[in-house]
This record gives structure tokens, sequence and C-alpha cells, in this order.
């Protein structure tokens, strides 16, 4: 069953969630036409294969470390740090650590699939 979103004007907790993030799983915090947020949780060691979004996105570590492997080189987030890629970027995530991220995608048509 799926979790239901967030609507306009709720407020969303996307603080650290510290010992409960090695329970923790992704979720989809919030989708309307114009923007998706969701919240990513990887554990230590674990990668997420190459793939790009159509559109800009930006990846907000909010704890841990994670490295945005691209083809031109690799950005390494901790928490705070933020980057923004160009529409389809191709990336891969790789956790140093038990990681969460805030990823938010702003699709253009309604749909900001991951190919």
């Amino acid at each position: 069953m799926a979790l239901p979103h967030a609507q306009l004007l709720d407020v969303i907790g996307v603080r650290p969630l510290g010992a409960a993030l090695v329970d923790a799983f992704s979720t989809s915090l919030i989708k309307t036409e114009r923007l998706q947020l969701l919240h990513l949780v990887l554990p230590a060691r674990q990668d997420m294969p190459e793939h790009h979004v159509d559109d800009e996105c930006c990846l907000h570590c909010l704890e841990g470390a994670v490295d945005v492997v691209m083809p031109g080189g690799t950005r390494h987030l901790q928490a705070g740090d933020l980057v923004v890629l160009p529409a389809k970027q191709r990336h891969a995530l790789s956790a140093r650590l038990d990681s969460a991220l805030l990823v938010t995608l702003m699709p253009r048509h309604g749909d900001a699939t991951a190919n």
C-alpha cells in the first residue's frame, strides 16, 4: 500500500533521523504537477545505479555522506551539502555512511520518472 503524499501547506519534517536512520526507508513526500520531493535513504555502502532524470534536480544531503558519481567526475556530499544536476545528467549514488537525502525534482510535464 502506498503512503499518502503530503498536500500543499502541510508541514513536512526532513530533519536528521540520527539512530533511527538505520531502520528508515525512502519515501515520496509530496508530488504535484510542478514539484516532487523524495526522502531518499541509502544504507552505508549501498549504491543506486546510474540513471538520469529529464529535468534539473537538487540532491541535498541531510545526514551521512554520499558520492554523486558522474562521467565527468564525482561530487562528495556530506550533511548540509547540496548539488543541482542539469537535466538528463547521468549519475549514480554511492553511500559512504548511512545517509539520507532530500531530492527535489521540478518536472515540466508532470512526471520526473528516472531512466
